[in-house]
């Protein structure tokens, strides 16, 4: 008995289904309702909504080829390879469908009261921590943030592979819930900020090779073992000095309201994971701010935490490994803020920090003089807002109900003003879009096995 043409029928009818179901996936513009200051920036949405309808379009078009081929030579084929070119055309809806999963989150958070705003407002403190005239980083890519569960922030960086295939438009950045808005946002943002920099600046391809060389050409073990250690936690590493070179021992306050752990947590190292473990963390991102920002403040900080945490209470072998890599700090410092990558055309990583601005008597000379003039707040910059009130909560001339109430109100100011900002622009005339029903080329589909050897 001849089933071709039920199979036929049948792949034909899931064919059209599986169109009628994609026609039900619609642009975020269509069905999510926030506030114009919620709303992601232009470039961002522009960026999502062209990377989804691009998916959308090959997939309909793929389809529809697929319908004509079962209408045409594929109808007699066997039932087998039909059904084998159907199940590709699912896998790749089923990828559509992830794409919209990866984003939806994101711009749905937008339409919660309050929330959304304020996540506007972080999109504009975080392109400000990246933006750096003259470098790589002079034209930041569209940046999304978000709220999740847990202590922790992250970043999907732009061009990164996202699950489904393809690369993210954007750069999506998660912040914790539990520090919206409070203490430390400032800290969270900008480190995952700083690894969507180092990916740019091309870091750590650079001193990776340089940390190999120390660790190879190290006199002793103990120092193989150390510069082992930091090529391991190299990316975190970086992404702590971005966070502290922008906002001072904001940075690093921030981080330790991250790391304030269980003492097990704190004292106990794995070495498969990527960051440092909190104690040795936090006492190099002191270093790292000293390095930068040279104050009494950083040893201060950091003996403080070595009270908090005292390391004569961990086990022996964890007490040989802090030694060891306390003895290094000094040399990994001195060669991460004076690395000169190739993308800086001989820069030194501290030459890209705003330095000039960020001394702590400097940070605190402009709060006491924001307290007098109020309005100079909202014409800073973020990051420097941000540095600002680190400094003076470090100094304890704020306390954290009127830091809570104060950056609240200026992250909703930056959202606010941005979209006032965007509508008042001068527009260029828009070109021509296009569409998820534009004609594409189609893909032929492939013949049987058996064809390709007639």
């Amino acid at each position: 008995m001849d089933l071709r043409p039920a199979a036929t029928a049948l792949l034909e009818g899931e064919a059209r289904a599986l169109l009628t179901r994609l026609n039900r996936v619609k642009p975020f513009a269509l069905h999510e309702t926030m506030v114009p200051a919620a709303a992601p920036s232009a470039a961002a949405q522009s960026a999502i909504e062209r990377f989804l309808r691009e998916g959308r379009s090959r997939l309909r078009n793929r389809v529809g080829a697929y319908l004509e081929w079962l209408a045409g030579p594929g109808g007699d084929q066997e039932p087998e390879w039909q059904q084998h070119q159907f199940s590709l055309l699912r896998w790749e809806f089923n990828s559509v469908l992830t794409h919209f999963d990866v984003f939806s989150e994101a711009v749905t958070q937008r339409s919660e009261h309050d929330v959304g705003v304020q996540l506007a407002g972080l999109d504009v403190a975080a392109v400000d921590a990246l933006i750096t005239p003259g470098t790589p980083l002079a034209d930041p890519p569209p940046i999304i943030c978000y709220l999740a569960r847990g202590p922790g922030g992250a970043i999907r960086r732009v061009h990164t592979r996202i699950p489904g295939g393809g690369r993210s438009p954007v750069s999506l950045i998660r912040i914790p819930r539990e520090r919206m808005v409070g203490y430390g946002i400032g800290s969270s943002l900008v480190h995952e900020v700083g690894h969507q920099a180092v990916a740019q600046l091309g870091l750590l391809g650079s001193l990776r090779p340089v940390l190999y060389d120390i660790e190879r050409h190290a006199g002793t073990a103990a120092e193989r073992s150390a510069f082992r250690y930091w090529g391991l936690t190299l990316s975190e590493v970086l992404a702590d000095l971005f966070a502290v070179g922008k906002l001072g021992i904001g940075g690093t306050l921030g981080l330790m309201a991250v790391v304030s752990l269980p003492r097990r947590l704190v004292l106990a190292p794995a070495l498969d994971d990527p960051h440092p473990f909190p104690y040795i963390r936090v006492r190099l991102s002191c270093a790292m701010g000293d390095a930068l920002y040279p104050h009494p403040q950083w040893r201060q900080l950091s003996a403080l935490w070595a009270t908090l945490y005292p390391p004569h209470r961990a086990p022996r072998e964890l007490r040989e490994l802090t030694a060891l890599l306390e003895r290094s700090m000094p040399r990994y410092v001195r060669l991460l803020v004076g690395h000169r990558p190739p993308s800086l055309s001989g820069a030194r990583l501290a030459d890209l920090m705003p330095r000039s601005s960020r001394t702590p008597a400097l940070l605190l000379a402009r709060y006491r003089r924001w307290i007098r003039q109020p309005d100079q707040l909202r014409t800073a910059p973020p990051t420097l807002v941000l540095a600002v009130l680190g400094q003076a909560r470090a100094a304890s001339l704020i306390t954290p109900e009127e830091e809570s109430r104060l950056l609240g109100e200026l992250i909703t100011h930056w959202a606010l003003s941005s979209t006032l900002d965007a509508l008042n622009a001068v527009s260029a005339p828009r070109g021509a879009t296009s569409h998820d029903g534009a004609a594409e080329n189609r893909q032929p589909i492939p013949a049987h096995p058996a064809e390709r050897t007639r």
